[in-house]
């Protein structure tokens, strides 16, 4: 076993072993092959990650609960959804959102602050930094739509400019479906500004991101 795998396969909160199941399934993640980041939006699966937190505070708080929705060939499969409290059994949980995630294109909204509690959350209960395509929908909604909003805004505005509805809001698997929604009308759109894929909405991002910080 190489040494970033033994590393992997070990916590490094409490430098204890996983168990065989964690760590059977960390080795098969680790396995799966990379995306392919230039296929077209309706040949790939894209995963939208969520998280519940103890409050907003980064320095302070921490993740209580993750979910996952995958959006797959432009379709959004309620059977494709993941979601689970951390509790006592934090390790069981991010292990089954790897196993939903797998390596795809993730799908984010605000990656500011769900991007960051997740990451800490994998490193600290299993010793891991996964290296995953973010897509920031915080960014990518305005630079396709801004005649709806012409700026970053919340999620609530967004849902409430498309007539989006979930059923429970600030919950991880409600609002993620939200984002799941609105990530399918930004594919749609997306393709007349000719993103076509994973690697071109990250590069549209990166556009946006750049002439906000001149604006």
């Amino acid at each position: 076993m190489n040494n970033w795998l033994s590393r992997l396969l070990t916590s490094s909160a409490s430098s204890e072993p996983l168990s065989e199941q964690a760590r059977r399934t960390l080795a098969q993640w680790a396995a799966l092959p990379d995306a392919d980041l230039g296929r077209a939006h309706f040949e790939t699966r894209y995963v939208v990650i969520n998280t519940e937190a103890s409050g907003l505070d980064l320095d302070k708080d921490r993740v209580l609960a993750v979910s996952a929705v995958g959006v797959d060939g432009g379709i959004v499969a309620p059977q494709d959804s993941y979601y689970a409290v951390l509790g006592e059994q934090p390790v069981s949980a991010l292990t089954g959102l790897l196993q939903a995630a797998g390596k795809a294109p993730l799908v984010v909204f605000n990656s500011a602050f769900n991007r960051t509690m997740l990451e800490r959350a994998l490193e600290e209960h299993l010793g891991l930094n996964a290296d995953w395509l973010w897509i920031d929908l915080y960014f990518i909604l305005p630079a396709l739509f801004p005649e709806r909003i012409e700026r970053p805004a919340r999620l609530a505005d967004w849902m409430s400019s498309f007539g989006i509805e979930t059923f429970q809001r600030h919950h991880a698997l409600g609002d993620g479906w939200a984002i799941a929604q609105l990530f399918l009308a930004a594919q749609a759109r997306a393709l007349a500004q000719s993103a076509l894929s994973p690697r071109g909405l990250a590069e549209l991002e990166r556009s946006y991101r750049q002439y906000r910080r001149k604006v």
